[in-house]
């Protein structure tokens, strides 16, 4: 009897150390993996262009547009093609162990998502595309990552609404009722232009104050070492450069332009012109400038190896260039990767 007894007691006190081992377990298995100091999502220029592109840690992740597409990643070479899944998308942005993006509300193609085709959210999922989270389900215009915040440009009807949000949704801060582009983070400050003023402003993301920086006429501002690149509001959108140190600016071109990109030394831009548009490209200071493709193109995106674009009228075909190249191709690897 005692033995009997003995014997129930050393199960109880089994269950309950297996119990609490697997709430402890649920418990880390659950938690959301902080980022590294310094962790920003994307670039500037590649969130302009609807953020198409993300590369991080040595992995390119991207919007396949072609029919039956979703996102997939690849090396920087575009060797190595996977599908992560059948969403539409935009917006990606990439830091730590987690991917976010803009779920536009369709599927490529048919899967064994749980999400219905038509409901728009912004989600978060493992680099490998598993865990699908869902964060919000309001429109989000823009988003960027700044060490464990989401910054987020929500659109309701007439309403816009910044706020700031925990990659674990822990946090959900309402930062400002207007229009405020974070796609421009440098060293814990988000640079964008004014709704009203058109200034360059600045917010510090540790204290959340705002100031004006500089009372230029900056649309799309992306911060390169010394420079902030824009189009220049009141010279007809043409592309200049503001120095930071020495409080001067500097016209790129005469050329009105549509949108732009900067990085590993050139700047890629959209002529507007209604006889000749072309795709163009220049080094940072505005010289040794060339036309890569004439017609109208538009999501210019970059990543350190190659720039990535779209003919206006054409969301699925995706055109690829080297950095630095004369010519452009099709970017038929995309294509192939989902049987087109």
């Amino acid at each position: 009897m005692i033995m009997k007894k003995s014997m129930i007691i050393t199960l109880g006190i089994l269950s309950a150390i297996l119990v609490i081992a697997f709430i402890i377990w649920s418990a880390i298995s659950g938690r959301v993996a902080m980022n590294p100091p310094g962790t920003v999502g994307n670039t500037a220029g590649n969130l302009y262009n609807e953020g198409m592109f993300c590369e991080y840690d040595n992995m390119v992740y991207f919007v396949n547009s072609y029919p039956n597409g979703g996102i997939f990643s690849m090396s920087p070479d575009e060797s190595n093609i996977t599908r992560l899944n059948s969403m539409q998308a935009r917006n990606i942005l990439a830091g730590g162990q987690y991917l976010y993006y803009f779920h536009t509300g369709t599927l490529a193609s048919d899967t064994s998502f749980s999400q219905l085709p038509g409901t728009k959210s912004f989600n978060r999922c493992k680099l490998n595309g598993g865990e699908d989270t869902t964060l919000s389900r309001d429109l989000i215009s823009m988003g960027q990552l700044v060490d464990n915040y989401l910054y987020l440009l929500t659109a309701s009807g007439n309403q816009n609404t910044f706020l700031k949000q925990k990659i674990d949704n822990s946090e959900k801060v309402k930062l400002a009722d207007y229009v405020i582009m974070p796609a421009c983070a440098v060293n814990g400050m988000i640079y964008y232009s004014g709704s009203k003023d058109h200034y360059l402003h600045e917010l510090n993301t540790t204290t959340d104050a705002d100031r004006v920086m500089w009372e230029g006429a900056v649309w799309n501002p992306v911060v390169e070492g010394d420079y902030v690149y824009y189009m220049n509001i009141s010279d007809n959108y043409r592309l200049y450069r503001y120095s930071l140190s020495q409080n001067t600016e500097q016209k790129l071109t005469d050329d009105r332009v549509d949108c732009f990109n900067v990085g590993s030394g050139y700047i890629y831009y959209q002529k507007n012109h209604a006889d000749t548009p072309q795709l163009k490209v220049m080094s940072m200071d505005g010289s040794s400038s060339w036309i890569l493709a004439e017609g109208n193109y538009t999501h210019i995106n970059m990543t350190s190896q190659y720039v990535y674009f779209q003919a206006f009228g054409d969301p699925y075909t995706l055109y690829h260039s080297r950095v630095g190249s004369n010519n452009y191709q099709t970017f038929t690897a995309a294509s192939e990767a989902i049987g087109q």
